[in-house]
């Protein structure tokens, strides 16, 4: 028997409305990772993965299936090996550019870090397109053209579990060590969806990256009546058939892009189908528009029954003021004047035998409508959902006797899960005339239990709170007004430009302490340097002494010239630039590793071209280039040493260019140094003589050397062009 009274209406509710020939959901962690694993294995083509976050550290398997596998198990050697076994595979990453609030969070330099780890058929971009206060929450992989999975999952830390979800778990371990049971639902499809998603992940690349990727396979094999795809997981057989769905999205305006709330309005049309049971499971449920269109179902539809799970306890300020704080709002008006025994929101959790207590955390985003319909998809039932996030739903339609015990398939085992029963044991539950109550009562002792949620413990804040308009707002942070009267939504901030003002933040407050301590730190003092300088006159701790102050002037950015000028008014015209040469030389080679370290973890592209034109210029000039800049008094020390080591020149030529650089002017500053100290023991024409010509043959030195650095930078460039024109000759012959 054939249902096709579904209520899928494109440009409204719905982006498309499509069919799916076979349809797999993947409950929990452990499943999916072996499931994507083993697609991932079988490409041929292309790869596209499309999320918030894709983290190249995470291992795809566990256990013995880890062990056991030939390919890789981390992802980003697994998609690294099957990029370098297969040369004409592409495989796209498309990662959101994240917000400073999940910055901490998030694996830093992930497109270094990707770039680095992958050949060039993998190509990585972060997404810097939305609005700020959004995110990229659509989370999709699409595989060979032929494959798609979808759903509340990323690639990312502490998302690992498995269906028992034990209290404690070894495996369960992320950054900031074990995390609890974690619960979430993804799904894998075939045939004519997957064209749609993959126009869709297309579109999401080319609006930030400047390559095309490659085209939508004409071989793929995405008919309706077509067998399952060779890349369809093992161990994962297919429960829905040739199912009708639709794909719903929320996109908000940003570059021009023409704004969706279709998930809002698909969720909002779906309850008001509902006829005895709508089951929910959302990380957060915070859209006072849901609840009133929940509590207005069951008003008009008195045999209808509602069960939430949702997770206990929230995670930090922000998230209890802004996110917990709401659910008490939404659950008061889900409540509204409807018998308790028809509706609970609850949490799921879990005492074991030795009294260990666990709170199962809800990451899932899942409804089911009666038998009528199924939705898995990124979409939480939250304010930033329906308007400032992307997000996908996909939504199975019940249009066969198959798919309708599907979808109660579905909803029996993620409600055996979350109570501790077995799935045999449900259809009974709900034959019950209050079937929410009958899954409350009569749950095991020890095993998960569902208990009605009291956020009252955690928060009593207003739903109208500041850490929600900045958490779970409806509309960008900020806008800006545009030519027409109207307003531009501000995007997120770039990591990029995140990193850069961080930086000129600590440098800000490095320069700010260093002034203090300058003023208030006496040993800091030009005088108390000096003396200290003295004291080692004449002793064998002089060169020691004098490698010290250069290797801490230089990590306090402390200027070279005065250094220099200090050490050859103490040591004189001789020792002073011998001493002062060996300190520079070693205070250069140590902020270069500092550079070099910091370079190597990603902030050698923070800088993005220009960053990228200076290290050109060092590697064309090489030894001369360093010598010219050296020899400029207005180039900071301590700044062109970190940025030396960032770029690709090697230690080797920059000590070479930096002895050729500075020990001419050192020599030059002796004269001057000594010259001063012997002005203020003897003043007399002949010092004075000294200490001008010292300045005269100083400033001759920086002029010449930038003519001789620019003579050799012409001479250079014009061997390479004749070479160039050389090589175009023999060719042409």
């Amino acid at each position: 028997m054939v249902d096709n009274n579904n209520i899928f209406k494109p440009g409204e509710n719905c982006w498309v409305s499509s069919k799916a020939n076979f349809v797999a959901p993947l409950i929990d962690c452990g499943n999916y990772y072996k499931a994507l694993h083993s697609a991932i294995v079988k490409a041929k083509h292309s790869i596209f993965i499309i999320g918030w976050d894709i983290d190249s550290r995470i291992r795809l398997l566990r256990g013995d299936d880890e062990a056991n596998s030939e390919a890789p198990s981390v992802v980003s050697d697994l998609l690294a090996w099957k990029a370098e076994n297969n040369p004409d595979l592409n495989i796209y990453l498309l990662r959101w550019d994240s917000s400073l609030a999940f910055f901490s969070k998030r694996e830093m330099w992930a497109k270094e870090v990707w770039e680095e780890k992958t050949p060039d058929n993998v190509q990585t971009e972060l997404d810097d397109t939305i609005p700020m206060g959004g995110s990229q929450h659509q989370k999709i992989i699409v595989i060979d053209d032929e494959l798609v999975f979808s759903g509340g999952m990323d690639i990312s830390t502490n998302r690992w579990d498995t269906r028992d979800h034990p209290v404690v778990s070894e495996e369960r371990d992320g950054p900031d060590g074990e995390y609890p049971p974690l619960h979430d639902v993804q799904m894998v499809s075939s045939g004519p969806v997957v064209a749609d998603f993959s126009k869709l992940v297309r579109w999401r690349w080319l609006r930030v990256a400047e390559s095309e990727p490659v085209e939508i396979r004409e071989q793929a094999d995405t008919s309706l009546d077509g067998p399952i795809p060779d890349t369809w997981p093992e161990d994962f057989p297919p429960i829905f058939e040739e199912v009708d769905c639709a794909l719903a999205r929320t996109i908000p305006f940003m570059d021009e892009v023409e704004p969706a709330q279709e998930v809002r309005t698909m969720l909002l049309d779906l309850i008001g189908q509902a006829e005895s049971l709508i089951y929910i499971e959302n990380q957060f449920t915070t859209r006072q528009e849901i609840a009133e269109a929940l509590n207005k179902r069951m008003k008009a539809r008195p045999d209808l029954h509602v069960i939430i799970v949702s997770s206990y306890e929230p995670k930090g300020k922000f998230e209890c003021e802004a996110f917990w704080a709401s659910r008490i709002e939404f659950k008061s008006i889900l409540e509204k004047d409807i018998a308790p025994k028809r509706v609970k929101l609850t949490y799921s959790s879990c005492e074991d035998l030795q009294g260990r207590k666990a709170y199962k955390r809800i990451h899932s985003k899942v409804m089911t409508v009666d038998d009528k319909y199924l939705v898995i998809g990124s979409s939480n039932l939250s304010n930033r959902s329906m308007t400032l996030d992307t997000e996908i739903d996909v939504v199975l339609s019940g249009n066969s006797d198959l798919n309708r015990a599907a979808i109660l398939n579905v909803r029996n085992d993620l409600l055996a899960e979350h109570t501790g029963r077995d799935i045999s044991d449900m259809p009974a539950l709900f034959a019950e005339e209050y079937p929410v109550e009958a899954l409350i009562h009569g749950q095991i002792a020890h095993g998960y239990v569902l208990t009605e949620v009291r956020d009252e413990v955690f928060t009593s804040q207003s739903v109208n709170n500041v850490f929600r308009s900045l958490s779970d707002p409806e509309e960008p942070l900020i806008s800006m007004p545009s030519f027409d009267g109207g307003a531009l939504p501000a995007r997120n901030p770039r990591r990029r430009t995140i990193m850069i003002m961080l930086g000129l933040a600590v440098i800000a407050v490095l320069g700010g302490l260093m002034f203090w301590a300058s003023q208030s730190i006496s040993w800091l003092s030009g005088e108390s340097i000096n003396a200290f300088l003295e004291k080692s006159r004449g002793t064998y701790f002089a060169l020691p002494t004098v490698l010290l102050v250069y290797v801490v002037g230089g990590i306090l950015f402390f200027p070279v010239t005065v250094l220099s000028l200090a050490v050859a008014a103490i040591f004189g015209p001789i020792w002073g630039p011998i001493y002062g040469i060996m300190g520079a030389l070693l205070s250069s080679a140590i902020l270069f590793a500092i550079g070099k370290l910091s370079g190597d973890a990603g902030l050698r592209k923070v800088g993005g071209p220009k960053v990228e034109a200076l290290d050109e210029k060092l590697k064309k000039s090489g030894i001369v280039g360093v010598a010219a800049i050296r020899m400029l008094p207005i180039a900071p020390f301590s700044l062109v040493n970190l940025v030396a080591g960032i770029s690709s020149i090697g230690l080797f030529q920059f000590l070479i260019g930096t002895f050729f650089g500075m020990f001419p002017p050192m020599i030059a500053k002796g004269l001057v140094g000594d010259s001063i100290t012997q002005i203020f023991r003897n003043p007399s024409v002949e010092t004075i003589s000294y200490l001008v010509g010292g300045i005269v043959l100083w400033g001759l030195m920086i002029w010449g050397s930038q003519k001789f650095a620019r003579y050799y930078q012409e001479n250079r460039q014009k061997r390479a062009s004749d070479n160039e024109a050389s090589e175009s000759k023999e060719c042409a012959a």
